[in-house]
């Protein structure tokens, strides 16, 4: 406990900061998406649609929940084929009334006049009119529906009424016996089942199914509905093996309910053996294991072999085959620093051994020549409808492993004129890849190369994206659908960004990242920082220099041109100029260059909003903290601000930061007051300052715990401008007390440059016995400064202040 307590002492408060200091501006991106949580190229509907529900997803225990083909659609295809009417007016009727509408539908006795001039023009109900078996079939579902369709309230939820629904179901079961008409007859015997089932008469319901419904000579869709809810009651009476295989016959053959199957399969917990004794033909068995196959996150190879053994023209075998190079890439794949897909990458503490990391990347790739066989098969026997696409996974997959040549081989096999529309733009999205190898490496390149797939994809993007959401700028979440736009920005901020940053250009790396972003052809709003993703608005806010926004600056001057350069620039060149110049200012006051940053602020607008941080736990009205920098403190904890509703802006701070420093050489004689003034100013901008928001966009407990990164790290964590600058405030004084104050910011500065490098998350149970927590305590108390205040200022009335308010020198004067 007292380690602990002395550790907390510190003035770099640590872990209490969190708990006790006001939350800040924690630095962190909006919710994951479960659509975009890896580096994918591999779009995953490249064979079809057939089966995209069932796309891997590791974060969501279905791709999506819409079924492809819709049974309120197929209901309404059927009737009007039965009654020869429209289409869409039995829709309307059927799914489209309103709730008025409805009751008095269900009260309809054919007396077309009685109805509303709406519905007298429609030809369903002129059908219904004309054939009274049928009308009189539409008005008993009518009533069945107010007791199946029980509307789920999780606050106040309403049980079905078992007993109105068994006596329906008995006279739904009359009906059904009297009925002749087999369209009808099945109709009857379907609401039988539903009733039964529902009411929790299970045998009831099967007998309904085994003698109405099975033997049913009519095509049609129905028949698997009252399949599911015979599946159902076969699995509530004691056999879920049985119900897992019926659950699996209804997958396959009705599309409208496959969603619900193949949740009902695993709700049964049954072992894919278990359910495959039941399975008669290929075709049944291979529904089995592609089910069982799709409920697996893990990559798994028998799935996928056994399906293309039993059924190898099924499209299934694409839909798996994809399902696997997607687990692949998010296991190969990793995403580049600079650009991470999610913000919860910037807590993963990634200190595994590398021996361990080597031994799970040799076993990834070992299955990755797994899987390249299977799809190299695929395409050399041509049993499956489109061979192509077993090429253009080799040659993915080829690329992945850093296999260009390879890659290059297999796409040169095909011709991609003559491919489906899917498969060709797969084929060009790999050829874009394989033709960046130079890119990935950090070599030059030619960037003409390029442009014509960019141009490609840039379209198919904003095709994706033709309309911006109203009020909004950057929208990232929720891209299900968005595989183009997902494609671009992997390939612009986790390619082309990173391949400039090693070529020494992060002017244009900049560019590239907010191409990536620019998903929209025209823009609602154009801030620059609107329309970024988090991680763009990071790069920019973090990696960039005055030395490269001069570059950025220059490259919007090229925008007309044709080329790579061109065409980033002109993404740039739709957005407003005012974060521009504000974050170019901003990077002159983290190098000390006062007068051109205020330059740079003098060309926002005159009404653009500084940031300034909030007190996340404060109401609304009062959660602005108002900060000044050259204030004089003591502790760094808490913060100290003021009371004057009225922040200090970068513009302000440039302002007086630039007459200090012109008064350094006019007045040589108060030059170490100036000195000292500055040094406090440059010192409250860091992480443990009121005006850090000054030079960093952002304010996290988690900065704290990792080595300084970014440029203005020196300052920002280091504090080393301000250690300069109180050194030259003390060398230019002979005041004893003056220089006591120095010599103790002096110490708090050297403080700030002792930074162990730890997992935050786990930093407060750290290992008091570890060598390197035993390191960073030793040189937290042998810090040069206090011994050097002790011996020769202890008399000064400042140390005596200090004394008394830092706790922590108190226990090194103590010897404690």
């Amino acid at each position: 406990m007292k380690t602990f307590k002395k550790l907390l002492l510190i003035f770099s408060v640590f872990f209490l900061t969190f708990f006790g200091e006001i939350a800040i501006n924690l630095a962190c991106g909006g919710e994951i998406d479960p659509y975009d949580y890896y580096i994918s190229y591999f779009h995953n509907n490249v064979e079809g649609d057939e089966y995209s529900p069932f796309a891997y997803n590791q974060m969501a225990y279905l791709n999506s929940e819409d079924d492809v083909e819709s049974e309120p659609e197929i209901n309404s295809r059927e009737w009007a084929k039965y009654l020869d009417v429209k289409e869409n007016d039995v829709f309307k009727v059927m799914y489209q009334a309103d709730s008025a509408t409805s009751v008095k539908l269900s009260k309809y006795n054919g007396s077309i006049s009685e109805l509303p001039d709406s519905l007298q023009s429609n030809t369903f109900i002129q059908g219904l009119s004309k054939n009274k078996s049928a009308l009189k079939y539409y008005v008993f579902a009518k009533s069945c529906e107010p007791l199946a369709n029980v509307e789920f309230d999780l606050w106040n939820p309403q049980p079905r009424d078992s007993m109105a629904m068994k006596e329906k179901g008995e006279e739904a079961l009359k009906l059904t016996t009297v009925e002749k008409d087999d369209f009808l007859k099945l109709r009857y015997a379907y609401q039988t089942a539903r009733m039964f089932h529902y009411a929790g008469a299970f045998d009831a319901c099967k007998s309904a199914y085994n003698n109405f419904i099975k033997t049913n000579k009519t095509n049609s869709a129905v028949k698997g509905w009252g399949l599911a809810l015979y599946a159902g009651s076969v699995r509530k009476t004691g056999n879920p093996e049985e119900a897992a295989f019926l659950f699996s016959r209804v997958f396959a053959g009705n599309p409208e309910r496959r969603v619900q199957a193949y949740k009902n399969y695993f709700y049964t917990s049954t072992p894919v053996n278990n359910a495959l004794k039941y399975a008669k033909t290929n075709n049944e068995k291979a529904n089995i294991w592609a089910i069982s196959s799709f409920g697996n996150s893990d990559p798994g190879q028998i799935g996928l072999e056994k399906v293309y053994q039993l059924e190898p023209k099924s499209l299934l075998n694409g839909a798996l085959l994809v399902r696997e190079v997607n687990k692949l890439e998010q296991r190969l794949i990793s995403a580049n620093d600079i650009a991470k897909i999610s913000y919860s990458y910037y807590f993963y503490d990634d200190r595994e051994g590398s021996q361990y990391k080597d031994s799970i990347k040799n076993e990834n790739l070992k299955y990755l020549n797994q899987i390249r066989n299977f799809a190299v098969k695929l395409a050399s026997e041509k049993k499956y409808p489109q061979p192509e696409l077993g090429t253009l996974t080799a040659a993915y997959l080829s690329w992945m492993e850093n296999k260009d040549f390879l890659a290059a081989n297999y796409l040169a096999i095909l011709n991609p004129d003559k491919l489906p529309q899917r498969l060709q733009n797969q084929y060009r999205i790999i050829d874009l890849l394989i033709k960046s190898k130079n890119i990935k490496k950090g070599n030059s390149f030619n960037e003409n190369d390029l442009m014509g797939t960019l141009k490609w994809l840039d379209e198919k993007r904003f095709e994706e994206n033709k309309e911006q959401p109203k009020g909004q700028g950057y929208y990232g979440w929720g891209n299900e659908n968005k595989r183009f736009t997902l494609t671009a920005r992997n390939f612009y901020q986790q390619i082309l960004a990173p391949a400039y940053i090693s070529m020494g250009d992060t002017a244009k790396a900049a560019l590239a990242m907010v191409k990536g972003d620019l998903k929209y052809k025209t823009l609602n709003q154009n801030s620059l920082f609107e329309n970024m993703s988090y991680q763009s608005t990071s790069f920019w806010r973090q990696y960039l220099s005055p030395k490269s926004m001069q570059g950025i600056a220059v490259y919007k001057t090229k925008a007309k041109g044709n080329d790579l350069t061109g065409l980033l620039a002109r993404a740039l060149n739709q957005l407003k100029d005012d974060d521009f110049y504000e974050l170019y200012g901003t990077t002159y006051l983290r190098t000390h260059q006062y007068e051109k940053a205020l330059n740079m602020f003098n060309k926002v607008s005159a009404g653009y909003e500084y940031f300034s941080p909030e007190n996340w736990y404060a109401e609304d009205a009062n959660s602005k903290l108002y900060a000044n920098p050259f204030i004089e403190t003591i502790k760094d904890y808490p913060k100290q601000y003021v009371a004057i509703k009225a922040n200090i802006t970068k513009k302000e701070f440039a302002k007086e930061m630039l007459r200090l420093q012109k008064l350094i050489v006019s007045d040589k004689k108060n030059a170490a007051l100036y000195y000292y003034k500055m040094a406090n100013a440059v010192y409250q901008t860091g992480y443990y300052g009121n005006s850090w928001f000054l030079i960093s966009y952002d304010w996290s407990t988690y900065d704290n715990y990792n080595k300084p990164k970014y440029g203005y790290d020196i300052d920002y964590k280091k504090a080393q401008t301000a250690k300069n600058w109180y050194l030259k405030a003390r060398a230019l004084s002979t005041d004893p007390n003056f220089k006591a104050k120095c010599t103790f910011m002096l110490a708090k500065c050297a403080q700030k440059q002792i930074i162990m490098n730890a997992n935050p998350m786990s930093f407060a149970y750290y290992n008091t016995n570890d060598v390197k927590y035993k390191d960073f305590i030793r040189a937290n108390y042998n810090n040069p400064y206090f011994k050097e205040l002790k011996l020769k200022y202890a008399k000064t009335p400042f140390y005596e202040t200090a004394v008394g308010e830092c706790s922590y020198l108190g226990d090194f004067i103590a010897g404690k």
